[in-house]
């Protein structure tokens, strides 16, 4: 439990320092923003691969008990997480994460008329979702973070993108776009395209059938 917590508290960290604004305009000097993005990428790539280890290893201490209609939560809310995360890092997007803001059209604007943060409300729903089915200490202090860190995340990075554009500018951008995602009668289906969708459900498949190898325990319409 104590490299759990351990590996918890750099993650933060790691998430947190970095994209403090002097510190990142520092390193974005010293390595330019390309580098800076790369290195962080391959940073963050080992800290959660050392995370999730840690989590794997951690001792059992039961919170509360394991309720079978509960394992039913993450299979019908993941559907969702996963067209959230396809369509949010194929698209441009001035406001979170994805291909960046160059060619972003307000007027078509695909997932982001759904919500501005398609990448971090996936991670959301996908932690959101795995709380309840997961009563052990080591899942919720791991779940639990992911959910803090998403939501917080919004906000995080929606400070550092309004810093590269002027006050007119941005309320433009921002008008007419939501936070929390949405379902609305102007969404842009066109612009969100068939093959995102298609690729959400695809990933949301593979997740499925991956599973069991992966994490030890089949998903409901798979356990025997």
């Amino acid at each position: 439990m104590l490299e759990l917590v351990l590996a918890l508290i750099v993650f933060v960290l790691s998430h947190v320092l970095p994209m403090h604004g002097p510190w990142r305009l520092c390193l974005e000097q010293r390595l330019g923003v390309r580098g800076f993005l790369l290195g962080y990428s391959l940073l963050s790539l080992m800290i959660i691969a050392w995370l999730v280890k840690a989590f794997l290893q951690a001792p059992f201490v039961l919170l509360w008990p394991w309720y079978s209609a509960a394992a039913w939560i993450p299979v019908l809310v993941m559907p969702f997480a996963c067209v959230l995360v396809v369509a949010g890092i194929s698209s441009r997007n001035p406001f979170s994460l994805g291909l960046g803001g160059a060619g972003y059209d307000a007027e078509h604007p695909g997932i982001v008329s759904v919500t501005r943060h398609p990448v971090m409300w996936a991670i959301v729903l996908w932690a959101l979702a795995h709380i309840p089915v997961n009563g052990d200490l080591a899942a919720v202090l791991f779940f639990g973070l992911m959910l803090m860190l998403g939501l917080i995340g919004t906000q995080t990075i929606e400070r550092n993108r309004r810093g590269r554009h002027n006050a007119a500018h941005w309320a433009s951008l921002h008008a007419g776009t939501v936070n929390i995602p949405r379902l609305r009668a102007r969404v842009d289906w066109a612009g969100i395209g068939r093959w995102r969708l298609s690729g959400g459900v695809a990933l949301y498949v593979v997740l499925l059938f991956a599973h069991e190898a992966v994490i030890g325990l089949a998903p409901p319409p798979l356990a025997h």
